[in-house]
């Protein structure tokens, strides 16, 4: 089963002073670079999920869309817009400010999905939400839940049939980084 690929590039970057993080320089390249070489090879198409800097975005390659829900409504928004673009049954989500995710990260989520409508990357006992492997066809709940106010990734979740998958062999490639110091130390 083929696979579509949405990277979220649609928050503000408040934490990192208002820039707009997927586009801030990480060994000479923006950090989605990082992520789109990582994905690229996992996945059969990409879209990127951006609210602002739409013209930079493109740039990249891939094909470019903003939240439907106005207001930086976070990651469902993003996840929400991305699966009503994409072409394929199934649907990876990673942020752009992840340069390390793993390069094995869609085939594992994949051999665990099962009859479940989404798989969750986690460590440890650390889920990362936005690290997930999602079936198209929960696009309407998602649009309900967001029509109902609802913006909490958690609360979504608790609506559908979840599986977490381990990767504490890899618990670094789910690093993001929020900071400038920390894009500094990566």
């Amino acid at each position: 089963m083929s696979v579509s690929g949405i990277v979220l590039a649609g928050g503000l970057g408040r934490r990192m002073g208002g820039v707009d993080k997927g586009l801030q320089p990480l060994h000479g390249k923006a950090m989605v670079e990082h992520v789109l070489a990582r994905l690229a090879p996992q996945v059969d198409e990409i879209v990127i999920n951006a609210n602002q800097n739409v013209p930079r975005y493109q740039v990249f390659g891939h094909r470019v869309v903003s939240d439907r829900i106005t207001g930086f409504a976070g990651p469902l928004a993003g996840l929400h817009a991305g699966l009503t673009a994409v072409s394929h049954p199934l649907a990876v989500t990673v942020p752009c400010d992840s340069p390390f995710l793993p390069v094995d990260l869609v085939e594992r989520l994949r051999q665990h999905l099962g009859a479940n409508d989404l798989a969750v990357a986690k460590t440890g006992e650390q889920p990362h939400p936005v690290f997930a492997l999602v079936r198209r066809s929960v696009a309407s709940n998602l649009e309900a839940f967001l029509a109902g106010g609802g913006r909490k990734i958690d609360a979504w979740y608790s609506s559908l049939k979840v599986i977490e998958v381990a990767f504490d062999d890899e618990a670094d490639a789910f690093r993001n980084i929020n900071t400038l110091e920390e894009l500094g130390r990566a």
